[in-house]
């Protein structure tokens, strides 16, 4: 039986303490809110209007659009980029490379009421190395969507993602395999 590896990305590797964060090379506009116990790697931009909850980890160079919410112990790898509007809730993480687009929104559980607790049942949804996920696309948890694999804009996804392939449509379907190149 293959053991499944978690992924941890090298930032993580370490146990951050006050000093760490208040030591780190980021920048983050006046209006931006970080949360405390959040860990932001070197080079990381966070820009107007972000709001980036307690217990998240963002890794280096990633730029972090206005009006983003990173939720609760979210995972965010190296390089990433996160465009304006976009909602990344508690239980998702995005792999290093990860593009998304503007205002995609990440789910994290598939039978919402407003009047029922149910944050013992969030889903975990991964998104891996270098996938990208067009703008207005929606991703329902549970979800993995395959490395280097393309969601087209307007999508909704809610199966898995091959790695290497291009997804789109409501919902989205797949539509092919891509080159290296594409």
């Amino acid at each position: 039986m293959e053991s499944k590896k978690k992924f941890r990305p090298n930032y993580l590797r370490y146990k951050s303490n006050l000093v760490d964060l208040l030591m780190m090379n980021y920048f983050k506009h006046d209006t931006a809110i970080v949360d405390s116990n959040v860990l932001i790697g070197d080079g990381t931009k966070i820009w107007h209007f972000s709001h980036i909850s307690e217990n998240a980890q963002i890794g280096k160079n990633v730029i972090i659009g206005q009006n983003v919410f990173i939720g609760k112990g979210v995972i965010i790898g190296n390089g990433c980029k996160i465009q304006n509007n976009v909602s990344v809730y508690e239980g998702v993480t995005l792999e290093d490379d990860v593009f998304v687009g503007p205002a995609v929104v990440f789910t994290n559980i598939n039978l919402p009421r407003a009047y029922i607790e149910q944050k013992d049942k969030f889903l975990k949804t991964l998104v891996k190395k270098g996938a990208s996920i067009g703008a207005n696309s929606t991703i329902i948890c549970g979800n993995t969507l395959g490395e280097n694999c393309f969601i087209g804009a307007g999508s909704l996804v809610t199966k898995n993602t091959d790695a290497n392939s291009l997804y789109y449509g409501h919902p989205a379907k797949f539509k092919r395999f891509l080159n290296k190149q594409q």
